[in-house]
């Protein structure tokens, strides 16, 4: 066996217990979906995984009216103390449940295993265990005595984090006092129906939680329905754009938590080994299926050569290939549609100009992949500079004056996130003061707790989630 090659470490499929089919969680039930029902297959093999349910309006209509009886009649009647009791168990159930969900989540998704096992089910857990503590805190969110919950919140939540943006989504709705209909991105159902599983076990009150699958339609179909009080989204500006114009003139409060373009901006005085491991984080992590990615990397042109080669070397060394191996570094690409995205996008800065570069793997025959690619000499105008690829794909633009950084950083119109590297603390916090985005790392990248706020500006939405922020979506003032 030669340098940085592995043994297999495959963690074990039958930890999972997948029915054949799954239908709707509606009223703490599973019932039948009037719609056409699909598969949801492994993005990494191509293999079918399950049958699932597509709601329909007379569907939605039946979710949206079991959390709104759920609402009237137990949920806002619990005290505080209470419903806090319900995601204390519901968190520990999701800790006993871990590795269930993990290998669920790497099955569906196609992100390696040890970061549905390291990062987003630890991250789960952490979520419901912090808004468990704020369910009897509710008069210090900021809202006056006696803040009051929305009601009923419909939440559709994207395919690249599925059990995470569940949690960051049921998790303070819960806390407030509201109950939810959630449905999950059509490519990735399975966690979703599983924390059904957990609601189940935690003896939830029916109709607090309902999880109803589809595509967009069924999204639609939520957001538009008159009985929804809040609607929460995570994906695309572009569906973004399409809920905003929905929801305008009605009642309904709304979080748009949208895409990004994010730039990673690496000084000359930077720690270069720190700094390279960030920017590997920042944009490789979960394939780049990420909204906040570093995919624009800025340095400063006097360190440019030294940053792009030790960056080539770095990648040389990640490992491509089954989702499941503990080895894993790089896995699947969510969907063939995606994929074809990638690749487009991908094509097109070759043809504006710009040099590519991709980590040397074996593509596995089946299933959909992507080599972790750089483009070097990237203009500011250049497609892949200016579009979210959402893939494994970092853009390299060259700087030499902190104002030309953030000049350059802020040209985008998305406004998600921002890194900086730096040795200097005052360099940090000057350059963070002219950044457009909602949040800033500092000598890190991809760094979540449930105590912060993370949202955007201008393109990447409105509204934050986490944090007390977070709570304060899903409540009113009091009278």
């Amino acid at each position: 066996m030669s340098f940085l090659e592995y043994a297999p470490a495959p963690e074990s499929r039958a930890i999972v217990k997948l029915r054949p089919s799954y239908g709707l969680f509606i009223d703490g039930s599973w019932v039948d979906g009037h719609g056409e029902p699909f598969s949801t297959i492994s993005p990494a093999s191509e293999e079918r995984l399950a049958e699932i349910a597509t709601a329909d309006e007379h569907d939605v209509d039946l979710a949206v009216a079991a959390a709104r009886r759920a609402y009237d009649r137990t949920w806002s009647r619990l005290s505080g103390a209470d419903r806090g009791k319900y995601l204390f168990r519901i968190a520990r159930l999701v800790q006993e449940r871990a590795r269930e969900l993990a290998v669920a989540e790497s099955l569906d998704n196609g992100k390696p295993i040890k970061e549905s096992r390291d990062v987003d089910v630890p991250l789960v857990a952490a979520w419901f265990f912090y808004y468990a503590g704020w369910a009897d805190k509710l008069d210090y969110a900021g809202l006056g005595a006696n803040p009051r919950a929305l009601g009923v919140a419909a939440q559709v939540i994207p395919w690249n984090f599925p059990l995470m943006m569940l949690a960051w989504k049921i998790a303070p709705a819960l806390a407030a006092g509201n109950t939810v209909v959630l449905k999950p991105a059509e490519t990735t159902p399975l966690t979703a129906l599983l924390f059904a599983e957990i609601v189940q076990q935690a003896d939830l009150p029916a109709g607090v939680v309902n999880i109803v699958t589809g595509a967009g339609g069924t999204g639609q179909a939520l957001v538009r329905h008159p009985g929804v009080d809040k609607v929460a989204f995570t994906g695309s500006t572009a569906v973004g754009r399409e809920i905003a114009k929905t929801v305008a003139g009605t009642h309904k409060k709304v979080t748009l938590e949208l895409g990004g373009k994010a730039a990673n901006i690496v000084f000359d005085d930077a720690p270069i080994d720190q700094a390279i491991e960030g920017i590997v984080n920042g944009i490789f992590f979960n394939q780049g299926h990420v909204c906040c990615a570093g995919s624009r990397l800025l340095v400063q042109e006097n360190v440019h050569a030294e940053v792009v080669d030790r960056l080539k070397q770095r990648l040389t060394t990640l490992r491509m290939g089954d989702p499941l191996d503990k080895n894993t570094d790089i896995g699947a690409i969510n969907s063939r549609e995606q994929l074809d995205r990638i690749r487009s996008l991908s094509d097109i800065g070759e043809q504006e100009g710009a040099e590519r570069w991709s980590a040397p793997c074996e593509i596995p025959e089946n299933g959909f992949w992507f080599a972790p690619t750089i483009f070097d000499n990237v203009s500011t105008s250049s497609t892949i500079a200016r579009e979210e690829v959402f893939g494994p794909v970092l853009s390299v633009l060259t700087f030499r004056t902190p104002a030309e950084a953030i000049a350059k950083a802020n040209n985008t119109p998305y406004g998600l996130s921002a890194g900086i590297w730096t040795d200097k603390g005052s360099k940090i916090l000057a350059v963070a003061d002219k950044l457009r985005a909602g949040v800033i790392w500092a000598n890190t990248f991809n760094r979540f707790d449930p105590s912060s706020p993370f949202g955007g500006y201008k393109e990447s939405g409105y509204g934050r989630e986490g944090g007390r922020h977070g709570l304060a979506g899903y409540l009113k003032a009091g009278n």
